[in-house]
């Protein structure tokens, strides 16, 4: 398993941090957190130009075909940052939801505006009674005619504020797995969004009320999407992965730089043993996620079952981001919980991306049951 990066890879990521010090530095995105959107057009537009939206997307669709280990270290990059925006929502979430799941008319539709920047599309799975995964979807619509009517609410719905469109997960069945795909057009009559407050980044409440879908828009077959939306979730999850080892990486630059800076007693505080210890703590946590991280990725360029590897991966970044964050706070101390110093960029990150794509808890359920059925 060769982990050193290609030259374009190192290209793109310096390109990213380029991009960063001149127009998302840390002041920057603390001004665009306290704005109604969380972050800029400029943002969105550079990332659509500079193909980072649609990396993921192939070509024949108007994206960049690149591989997962790419595409992971640009996202790094950007979780470094951590730059705010849509791009894994709409560009790497939806785009591969619609890639495994859609007709060829439908990808042709709506995947080449989607790696251009022109739409934004997001998943709506979650609902109020929260369980992630088919088995929590209980959204089920009535039917007249030719179309879909729906009545009620889907919670946690990340960049559901800013959305063109929302790929929402509905009940068309009675057993666990029957579930469907609709694409609603977010302008529709009867559909609004609210950007969730509290300790959240960009969480929305969608809610629906006597919204008429054409069943035209079904993603794959009724019933039928179970298996498209898993490798769809398969190919996402290391990205989103990715974008919190970029932040854990960014905690930890941050705690060891203050360590030096910070004088008490007359010397650094990094010679004191105990901010050594929160350090060493936070390493261990940050590469336990970057290592099953990286091995996920390289499962996945070469063709082999990933899937325990990508379970594996969720839950340590979705720890460890969480974890990198808490003792970088400890390094900090009461420093550390400034809004004008930056820390807090990426702690609330690190709780609102805890349960993206199923917490640690689920993901763990998963690894067992593959083990009892991988020979």
């Amino acid at each position: 398993m060769d982990l050193s990066l290609s030259e374009t890879q190192l290209m793109l990521r310096k390109t990213v941090e380029d991009f960063i010090a001149r127009d998302a530095n840390r002041d920057k995105l603390i001004e665009l957190q306290q704005t109604p959107r969380g972050y800029s057009d400029e943002i969105w537009r550079a990332a659509s130009e500079l193909g980072w939206v649609g990396m993921m997307i192939p070509e024949q669709y108007g994206g960049g075909g690149s591989d997962f280990s790419t595409t992971a270290v640009v996202y790094e990059a950007l979780g470094k940052g951590p730059v705010p925006g849509p791009m894994f929502s709409s560009g790497i979430l939806a785009g591969q939801v619609i890639l495994q799941a859609g007709s060829e008319e439908q990808k042709k539709q709506f995947l080449p505006s989607i790696a251009s920047g022109d739409i934004v599309a997001t998943l709506a799975m979650t609902e109020p009674d929260y369980q992630w995964g088919p088995a929590g979807v209980r959204l089920r619509p009535t039917e007249s005619g030719d179309q879909y009517v729906l009545n009620g609410t889907k919670l946690f719905v990340y960049d559901g504020h800013v959305a063109d469109w929302l790929i929402v997960a509905i009940r068309t069945g009675d057993g666990a797995d029957d579930i469907s795909l609709l694409m609603v057009d977010t302008k529709a009559a009867g559909v609004s969004a609210r950007k969730l407050d509290g300790f959240t980044t960009s969480e929305s409440e969608i809610t629906f009320s006597n919204v008429k879908v054409p069943k035209a828009n079904l993603l794959g077959k009724v019933n039928g999407v179970k298996a498209a939306l898993d490798r769809a979730l398969l190919y996402a999850t290391p990205i989103l992965c990715a974008y919190k080892v970029g932040g854990g990486q960014g905690v930890f630059e941050m705690a060891v730089q203050y360590s030096r800076d910070r004088v008490q007693f007359g010397r650094p505080i990094g010679r004191f043993q105990f901010v050594q210890n929160h350090i060493v703590q936070l390493v261990n946590h940050l590469d336990a996620a970057r290592w099953t991280l990286n091995e996920a990725l390289w499962k996945l360029d070469t063709g082999q079952d990933a899937r325990v590897g990508v379970h594996l991966a969720k839950t340590l970044a979705s720890e460890g981001y969480r974890k990198a964050c808490d003792y970088s706070h400890e390094v900090h101390a009461g420093t550390g919980i400034m809004r004008s110093y930056g820390l807090t960029l990426y702690t609330r990150q690190s709780r609102s991306l805890y349960a993206a794509l199923g917490d640690p808890r689920y993901h763990r359920k998963q690894i067992a049951n593959l083990i009892e059925t991988i020979e």
